[in-house]
């Protein structure tokens, strides 16, 4: 995976709670089983309406939020299902980040193992943060992993709290296999040892 350590990107808010799987990647394109090409799909019953057309009402169809790599959103996000297409799709559309004052545990965890960077504020900082994205076209948050801080040119100034063995996750570009392969020469010793054992 690629390393995150700083994201200077255009936020885009999804103003809703209880944001479920399904409605980050519908069912119907899960047929895939590589992670790439499912951002086209993300949010499809939300950003298309039932003849394919661009659904103008939804934020994140608007011209000022295309290009965005931070996402907003409300309360446990991520509910439902515990596909790892969630964040597949995530990644896939842009988004390094998402903000939200809870998400559900799975989609949580598989954010990290994807290269995705979480973050748990309170509501009333999330609220903020929607009110600024609405007040400024192209509103632009610096997503600094290194000293977990979020600020912007308005004098925005967050500190967030992360578990740093995620944190390291991220910063090293690591997923589960990634970390394995770090004791890589262990594992190989320790298998020739064990063969040399067996058939001693």
């Amino acid at each position: 995976m690629e390393p995150f350590k700083q994201l200077n990107g255009i936020v885009a808010p999804v103003d809703r709670v209880n944001v479920d799987t399904d409605a980050i990647i519908p069912k119907q394109f899960l047929k895939r089983i590589e992670r790439t090409g499912f951002g086209q799909f993300l949010f499809y019953e939300w950003r298309w309406d039932e003849e394919g057309n661009v659904n103008e009402n939804f934020d994140m169809n608007q011209p000022r939020y295309q290009g965005a790599s931070v996402l907003v959103s409300r309360a446990n996000f991520g509910c439902g299902s515990s596909r790892e297409h969630a964040p597949w799709a995530i990644m896939d559309y842009g988004f390094r980040c998402v903000i939200a004052p809870s998400f559900a545990d799975i989609f949580y965890n598989n954010c990290f193992k994807n290269g995705i960077l979480p973050i748990k504020l309170s509501e009333e900082q999330v609220q903020d943060l929607f009110e600024r994205t609405a007040a400024h076209e192209g509103y632009r948050l610096n997503v600094d992993l290194e000293n977990k801080q979020l600020t912007d040119e308005y004098g925005l100034h967050i500190d967030f709290d992360l578990d740093e063995h995620r944190r390291q996750f991220l910063l090293q570009g690591l997923d589960d296999i990634g970390l394995t392969l770090q004791h890589e020469s262990e594992i190989t010793a320790y298998e020739q040892s064990r063969g040399a054992h067996l058939f001693a």
